[in-house]
């Protein structure tokens, strides 16, 4: 069983990444900065925290425990928009070959977790990563919107896609 899972884990990560690369792909390119409210992130700083999140978590996968201070490499935050989609395609490659070495019987061992509480591997990658991941994203699309860009339709068709759809009727 557990090896079904670790396929069906990295399907559905695969899946949701194309879509955060289409996503990525769409920032407003002099947006970089935007800060919706003063202590948020910018749009840069949270579109790049969508690589941390999946270097991070494998990269402590991989070290046997999750610790902010075990950077994993190439994690430094590019300072413009064109720069971040790159970036992630390359940390996710990065990220997956560390998940592809994972074994079935790996996802229930457990090892600390950011707050030092034991976790299994399985929980850290579906809800620490996968669903982090794509909370984080959702947050990004409006971002996107309040920057004056259009996101992809992600989970349906967005706003754009949707008139038209109606249109045709």
């Amino acid at each position: 069983m557990a090896r079904e899972e670790l396929k069906h884990f990295i399907d559905t990560w695969e899946t949701e990444a194309q879509k955060t690369v289409r996503l990525l792909d769409t920032l407003p390119a002099n947006q970089y900065d935007l800060r919706p409210w003063k202590d948020g992130r910018s749009l840069g700083e949270l579109a790049w925290h969508l690589c941390e999140v999946e270097a991070y978590l494998t990269h402590g996968i991989e070290n046997g425990r999750m610790d902010l201070n075990l950077k994993p490499p190439g994690i430094e935050r590019p300072r413009e928009v064109r720069a971040l989609s790159p970036g992630y395609a390359r940390l996710h490659g990065d990220a997956l070959r560390r998940v592809r070495n994972l074994k079935p019987e790996d996802l229930d061992r457990r090892i600390p977790s950011f707050d030092g509480n034991p976790a299994a591997i399985s929980d850290l990658l579906w809800t620490g990563m996968l669903l982090h991941l794509i909370h984080h994203r959702g947050q990004l699309v409006t971002y996107t919107r309040i920057a004056g860009g259009t996101p992809p339709g992600l989970l349906g068709p967005n706003r754009e896609q949707t008139m038209a759809m109606m249109e045709k009727r």
